[in-house]
């Protein structure tokens, strides 16, 4: 409870500059008091703290899913300089590297998603998607369009779930796929990092998944935009970057 605010002195009618001194005092007194009454609070802990005290979550917490976000046959078969899509450097091999992490989950017996950006050939379901930097990419009937199943080890038993937009979430059943697997941590890798892997992770937090990300099996549309948006994952959820290595330790201490 605040402390209650002392009552003002009787005075002539005319004593206004006294008045408003007193205002201000009083003011002043009950700031320190509740500036104080808060300080001593959160030395006894019942104040939250900053993220940098948070007790760090487990990698996996409770039951996983691995989310494979737009690894396809165009990314492997696709080497030319001009792209629909920007990638930055050494973004094939990092989409590679992905193949470790499903073997891991295969092995532990981890639910395995990859999500397919694909688009009708008339064009029709782009939406604002081309108004930005992206040309058109993923049209249905073009190989490229295909999920890379050999690159990635894809197996039967793995799920496949088309998207239109960039998000994961949107507009597709994945969130219901979840809830039948009782998934609670989502374990993302794929690209591009500043685009699907981005808005796929701010749905899943929003849902309230735990969200890591591979940030070595992950790759931007740039350098600077990867990086940036990794520490705006982090930001979301602390602890949601790790490495590779480390998702394929958390998931053979499951197997």
């Amino acid at each position: 409870m605040c402390p209650q605010r002392p009552k003002r002195p009787a005075g002539p009618e005319g004593s206004v500059r006294l008045e408003w001194a007193f205002e201000a005092l009083v003011d002043f007194d009950l700031g320190l008091r509740i500036l104080f009454a808060m300080l001593g609070r959160r030395k006894k802990g019942t104040l939250p703290m900053s993220g940098k005290t948070k007790p760090r979550r487990a990698l996996i917490e409770g039951k996983p899913a691995l989310i494979v976000i737009d690894i396809q046959k165009s990314t492997f078969i696709d080497d030319g300089a001009e792209r629909a899509i920007a990638n930055m450097p050494g973004y094939q091999d990092r989409m590679l590297a992905a193949r470790r992490a499903v073997d891991a989950a295969h092995a532990a017996g981890v639910p395995v998603i990859f999500i397919q950006e694909i688009h009708r050939a008339d064009l029709v379901d782009f939406g604002r998607e081309l108004d930005g930097d992206e040309d058109i990419h993923c049209l249905e009937g073009d190989p490229g369009t295909e999920v890379a199943k050999e690159e990635m080890g894809f197996r039967a038993g793995d799920y496949i779930v088309p998207k239109r937009r960039y998000s994961a979430f949107f507009g597709t059943d994945l969130e219901i796929l979840l809830r039948g697997l009782r998934a609670q941590t989502l374990i993302l890798c794929g690209g591009l990092t500043d685009v699907c892997v981005h808005y796929t992770f701010v749905d899943a937090h929003q849902s309230d998944y735990f969200c890591r990300v591979i940030e070595d099996c992950v790759a931007g549309s740039s350098l600077d935009a990867h990086n940036a948006s990794l520490r705006a994952m982090e930001y979301l959820q602390t602890g949601a970057r790790c490495s590779l290595s480390d998702v394929v330790a958390a998931m053979r201490a499951m197997a």
